[in-house]
């Protein structure tokens, strides 16, 4: 009986040296380096660990930190990247493409889908000791995404991915920071580009992001086209369990869930529905390389439940080539609360 309790001892022991080696002391050592292999990247086991110490010790939102060190920057970038095509189904599935989207001819990859291919390393940025803000409670209010090439081009070779923490400001509702999420193919071209503005906010500060920012003009237009959409509840969190083994938005998230407050789809997911509905209207020639997109996020949206998308074509008159685009509103259906306005350019 002593011995089989000894071996039981003996196998756990093993085990948890095992564990810690894997997920925790040979991730450290990765971390070292801010180039990394694919197949040599950080446990997801050891970014929450790291996510939850530094939540405790930068426990107040809304506040920069400061540095001993003069240098603050903040960047990683993964070389050696392969294309996976199950994960680009899962997505496509869950954000309102359809599970055959990649099969249909003429159809280039969604545009935010490659922000699912950075998700291991925004979320090793914003628990880097040099990145200036607690990672808890960081709210996206503002995403501007680009396409320079088809991304398409992924699909060619190895190509890279890389996170650039750019600056921060300080606003009276806390402190914004820009993070700037790029895809480079196996040519060394950039292809797609996504600076994502996130809001630490103050505890105390109580506006609304619906005051911070302009409302949009309702357009007057008689080509604005009008489509509901359903919500379903699993829209939070459907994206991170279908298309990707883990994912910073879950955690981005959880502090909300421990305050009580109700659950909010991803913000990835409003935007690539929108775009999907945009293209399945529009025709994919409106989203097709090189365009440029911004969005502005305002109040969350609530799950489950219903949403109105607006969109319609827009023309600059400052441009001597009298450029069309599109503009794109979301709100709740029946209720004036705004989620999200944008844009589509081409460049």
């Amino acid at each position: 009986m002593g011995s089989a309790c000894s071996c039981i001892v003996a196998s756990l022991s093993a085990c948890s040296l095992y564990l810690f080696y894997v997920h925790i002391y040979s991730s450290h050592a990765v971390l070292r380096r801010n180039v990394l292999e694919s197949r040599r990247l950080p446990s997801p086991v050891y970014l929450y660990l790291k996510y939850l110490i530094k939540t405790f010790t930068l426990w107040r939102t809304g506040h920069l930190k400061s540095l001993i060190t003069d240098s603050c920057e903040v960047v990683y970038t993964i070389i050696n990247c392969r294309w996976e095509t199950p994960l680009l189904r899962r997505f496509c599935s869950a954000a309102g493409y359809g599970w055959d989207y990649p099969d249909t001819e003429f159809r280039d990859v969604p545009l935010c889908f490659p922000e699912f291919l950075c998700g291991r390393l925004l979320l090793m940025a914003i628990t880097d000791g040099k990145f200036r803000l607690s990672p808890a409670g960081l709210v996206r209010v503002h995403q501007s995404l680009k396409t320079l090439e088809p991304v398409d081009e992924l699909k060619k070779g190895p190509f890279m991915l890389q996170v650039r923490v750019l600056e921060y400001r300080q606003l009276e509702a806390g402190v914004e920071v820009d993070i700037c999420l790029c895809a480079t193919s196996r040519t060394g071209r950039p292809v797609w580009e996504s600076v994502l503005t996130l809001l630490s906010e103050k505890k105390l500060h109580k506006e609304s992001r619906n005051e911070l920012t302009s409302r949009p003009d309702e357009p007057v237009l008689e080509n604005v086209k009008q489509v509901e959409l359903r919500v379903p509840r699993s829209a939070g969190l459907q994206c991170i369990w279908f298309c990707s083994d883990f994912s910073p938005y879950r955690l981005l998230i959880a502090p909300a869930r421990l305050f009580c407050r109700s659950q909010t789809s991803s913000h990835l997911w409003m935007l690539s529905v929108c775009l999907a509905e945009i293209e399945k209207h529009k025709g994919v020639e409106i989203i097709t390389a090189p365009v440029s997109i911004t969005a502005q996020f305002k109040d969350p949206l609530s799950v489950p439940g219903r949403v109105t998308l607006r969109f319609w074509e827009t023309t600059d008159d400052r441009s001597q080539s009298s450029a069309r685009g599109l503009s794109f509103h979301m709100q709740q259906s029946g209720r004036s609360t705004s989620h999200m306005i944008g844009s589509i350019s081409r460049s």
